[in-house]
């Protein structure tokens, strides 16, 4: 390939590995742009012309700040901000230029929430959080990275202040995409127990409403916010597919791509949770999978596919080159199949 067009622009990713930043670093190559991938450097990068990897640990200041001293942007994506500490720590770098900064979130800051009114639009973030689950449980990991998140978002809008940064926190739900099969293997927990053709239980029937967005499409947003002339001038906005469906509905069209006939059994949430199987056998089940309301983004002349779209290539490419390792969950698979029989 050739080097930077007239028109490329120096793009940092605060990232390098995961589903959403392997997304945005290949469509901001394919654009043309010039992209530095700030990562531990766990996985290594496919070499590319266009595309400088720098080695730190994003939450070691010294080590961000020697690679990023003096460093000028014209667009940032931060897939990496958990907390306030985060985002101080990255705008405290001496010299440092973000250009248009992008801080990816997540509606989990809908969910800390007292109160839960789904689809969430923007403002419900707002709301006053529930008190902090028991030390130790899912609940309280889950409520912890909401918190984060919601922190971490209150530190941007204020580094935008004192700095006249354009800043947005983007707010996604559960990331679909073709490379997520050794990330969080959530759809690859069901796709592997649909396929050794044993019964797979669906808390509640499936009836759970679920939204999800496609890697692919979140990619594409970040290119297009880099490239507006206006800044849309929001703190926030969400981004997931158009429409919702139930987890049944998105499992039976993941079982069609895959060409599974599945067996599905339904047992009722309390029913699992007491087996002690509620938080091992069910992604995108329970009180912790959000489902933003991608309205204002739409709005705005953003767009987002439906999984009719994007399902297909997504399980596709988890058969092609399953995990290396199952889903963790699958360790207690006989127990499932103990409790489905004694449904």
């Amino acid at each position: 390939m050739t080097g930077p067009s007239a028109s490329s622009r120096r793009v940092l990713l605060l990232g390098g590995s995961g589903l959403l930043s392997g997304a945005a670093r290949e469509a901001f190559l394919a654009a043309g742009h010039e992209v530095t991938v700030v990562s531990r450097g766990a996985r290594p990068l496919p070499p590319h012309p266009r595309l400088r990897a720098l080695r730190a640990d994003r939450r070691d200041p010294a080590a961000l700040a020697a690679v990023l001293k003096g460093e000028r942007f014209d667009f940032t994506a931060d897939f990496l901000a958990y907390d306030a500490a985060d985002v101080e720590g990255l705008l405290a770098v001496p010299g440092f230029s973000p250009g248009r900064l992008v801080m990816i979130s997540s509606g989990q800051v809908y969910l800390v929430a007292r109160e839960r009114r789904p689809p969430f639009r923007e403002e419900a973030a707002d709301l006053p959080p529930a008190p902090a689950p028991a030390a130790g449980t899912r609940d309280r990991r889950e409520w912890d990275y909401g918190m984060g998140k919601r922190a971490a978002e209150a530190a941007l809008r204020a580094g935008a202040a004192a700095r006249g940064l354009e800043t947005l926190a983007l707010r996604l739900p559960v990331v679909q995409g073709e490379n997520d099969g050794e990330n969080s293997r959530r759809l690859w927990a069901w796709l592997e127990r649909m396929r050794d053709g044993g019964p797979v239980l669906l808390p509640d029937g499936g009836a759970q409403p679920v939204r999800f967005v496609y890697a692919g499409d979140a990619a594409l947003a970040l290119l297009r916010l880099e490239g507006l002339p206006a800044w849309p001038g929001l703190p926030a906005l969400n981004l997931a597919q158009p429409g919702e469906t139930t987890l049944k509905d998105f499992l039976e069209l993941a079982a069609r791509c895959a060409g599974i006939v599945p067996r599905f059994v339904t047992v009722s949430g309390e029913r699992l949770r007491a087996a002690g199987l509620a938080d091992t056998c069910a992604p995108y089940w329970g009180d912790w999978c959000s489902r933003p309301d991608p309205s204002a983004a739409f709005a705005l002349g953003f767009t987002a596919r439906d999984p009719e779209e994007y399902l297909p290539s997504v399980v596709r490419a988890h058969l092609a080159a399953p995990p290396a390792v199952p889903h963790e969950g699958y360790a207690r698979r006989a127990e499932e199949l103990a409790l489905a029989a004694a449904l």
